[in-house]
């Protein structure tokens, strides 16, 4: 149980500080924040996953991560048809 406190901890202060940095540049992009919060999510749940035993709660987390990496594709993809498109 502490291990998931932990983690929602540093997954708040991580948030908090992705959107500090981009209040101070002035730029808020929520294509940014979504792939910086996704590379945050993954180190955070590879850190506090154990080898042996996977608790409830990370079995329903990888469907979360499962799907933001199929949004991560479709604004890479997205990203890449706006270049060729110049």
């Amino acid at each position: 149980m502490m291990k998931k406190r932990i983690a929602v901890l540093a997954l708040i202060i991580w948030l908090v500080l992705i959107i500090a940095f981009m209040v101070l540049a002035r730029t808020l992009d929520l294509e940014i924040f979504f792939v910086l919060w996704l590379i945050g999510i993954l180190i955070i749940i590879e850190l506090v996953s154990d080898a042996s035993s996977v608790p409830g709660y990370l079995r329903y987390l990888r469907y979360v991560i499962a799907a933001g990496v199929i949004i991560f594709g479709a604004i890479v993809a997205l990203k890449i048809m706006e270049i060729l498109n110049r």
